[in-house]
């Protein structure tokens, strides 16, 4: 998965941080006569588009006279209909969403097509209440029909794929795999799954063999763009997507192709260096020697603390580009205030400089950062936990704690939820607030229960919990909780 983190703005926080419009409302009191399941995720949703460009993603949307309440999971919200454009329902949630669903600048999760045929009677039964039915994959399999159980461990683990339940995906796609080894569709949903958990250079043989398979399939073609694009191998990428779009054209296609050019496009005459555990490449007569020895050094020494701090390493060698100014924002379409981007390679501007100065050592660390929050969360880790891990290893500290606690103390900080998403559209302002918020956040779980306990909440993640449920497993907190918690830490930290 190829998910887009950008660093807070380089440039002085600008202005003091004003009241925002979004104000959480008090938990609504609902009984229920039946018991509800925790951590469901729900594909389909209301979304919440506001005027200033974002959008909320909700399971449910009402309307109240004057403000728009919505909720998320078990949590309720409001905010004024005055800032409200309009509400689209029936929406599909952004990381089960088709990958043309998002801009070519921020690569989606590529969701395979399914061309696996089965009995409606048999997929009937794999899934159950929500649940896949291992009793009932169990008897398909004594059987004793080959395509039949292939068939039914597909559609478990495609079931839970889409549901973000990774490591149990990936047991039942590697179990359809032994019955169909060379299925391209089962071979590309385990690519899928391969390069959203950070295997991308493990996807390559998969896609590669449905290739082999179904060499004429666009969409395996697509699956093996999309696992070499990951994989660093990026004109690679342009050729299977070129091939690809000779046989079927696709929108979604396009926009990945469009990106990948405008990668080679910029590292069209760089120089390489490898090092243990980074793969840097940058333009020469704009990058000074002592610059490039500096920075790999100070990456190397990063990667050992955070294999330190987090438990846990990046499979393969991490991507590194410096570039100029001018063709950072060429290349990332990041917004103005970005300092740096991760999105699957570090790529990092470093115009006018000859060391790593302390601003760019700081750079480095949450851009790397990044790199294994994605690995041990298996790429489930929303952005606020992400943002707040990655400023805590800088390190840094709050910038405005006093007025962030009296934001929190009136109930008008961003709610945690809609800080799940990218962080990308936001106004300089806003974007301040949401590092502001995320940090808060992650220090507070910090101080109060480790580390570790940071670890384990992106653990829970992996295994497919959803946020809220990762977080009462391990801080015993909702996002109700946790807001109230921050807003109490803030306060004793920084005063009323």
């Amino acid at each position: 998965m190829r998910a887009e983190f950008v660093l807070r703005p380089w440039s002085p926080t600008p202005g003091p941080l004003r009241l925002l419009e979004f104000a959480p409302v008090k938990r609504l009191v609902r009984i229920f006569i039946l018991v509800p399941i925790l951590g469901v995720v729900c594909l389909h949703a209301e979304v919440i588009h506001l005027k200033n460009g974002r959008t909320i993603w909700a399971d449910q949307v009402r309307d109240s006279g004057n403000r728009v309440e919505y909720d998320v999971g078990e949590d309720s919200y409001a905010i004024p209909k005055s800032s409200v454009e309009r509400i689209d329902a029936g929406g599909i949630r952004p990381e089960y969403a088709a990958s043309g669903d998002k801009p070519a600048e921020d690569i989606p999760a590529y969701a395979p097509n399914d061309d696996i045929k089965s009995d409606p009677a048999v997929a009937g039964k794999i899934v159950r209440d929500g649940k896949v039915d291992t009793d009932a994959l169990a008897a398909i399999e004594q059987q004793g029909n080959s395509e039949l159980s292939a068939a039914a461990y597909f559609l478990a683990g495609k079931y839970e794929l889409e549901h973000g339940n990774f490591p149990k995906a990936r047991g039942f796609l590697e179990s359809a795999m032994r019955f169909q080894a060379d299925n391209p569709t089962i071979l590309n949903y385990y690519a899928a799954l391969l390069v959203r958990t950070g295997n991308a250079s493990e996807a390559l043989a998969y896609a590669e063999r449905s290739v082999r398979a179904a060499p004429d399939s666009a969409d395996s073609l697509t699956m093996l763009g999309y696992a070499q694009f990951a994989a660093n191998h990026t004109q690679d990428a342009i050729q299977s997507w070129k091939r690809s779009l000779q046989i079927r054209p696709d929108t979604a296609v396009q926009q990945l192709l469009a990106k990948a050019q405008r990668d080679a496009a910029a590292e069209a005459n760089y120089s390489e260096h490898e090092s243990s555990h980074f793969n840097l490449k940058y333009e020469g007569k704009e990058t000074a020697d002592t610059l490039r020895r500096d920075l790999i050094a100070t990456l190397e020494s990063d990667y050992d603390d955070l294999v330190r701090d987090l438990g846990v390493a990046p499979h393969s060698s991490i991507a590194v580009v410096l570039y100029t100014e001018q063709a950072f924002f060429d290349v990332t379409n990041a917004p103005s205030w970005s300092g740096a981007l991760n999105d699957g390679k570090l790529r990092i501007p470093v115009e006018g400089l000859t060391s790593v100065t302390p601003e760019l050592a700081r750079v480095l660390k949450h851009e790397l950062a990044h790199s294994f929050i994605n690995q041990l969360s298996a790429g489930r880790c929303p952005t606020w936990l992400h943002e707040g891990i990655a400023q805590l290893e800088e390190p840094k500290r709050v910038a405005n704690g006093s007025r962030l606690a009296q934001l929190f103390q009136a109930q008008q900080e961003i709610p945690f939820n809609s800080l799940e998403g990218s962080f990308m559209q936001f106004s300089p302002l806003e974007a301040t607030l949401a590092y502001e918020e995320s940090l808060a956040a992650a220090g507070y779980i910090n101080d109060t229960y480790g580390m570790s306990e940071l670890s384990r909440i992106l653990q829970r993640l992996a295994e497919g919990d959803s946020t809220e449920a990762a977080l009462r497993s391990t801080i015993h907190s909702d996002y109700r909780q946790l807001e109230f918690e921050v807003g109490k830490y803030l306060a004793g930290k920084y005063g009323n």
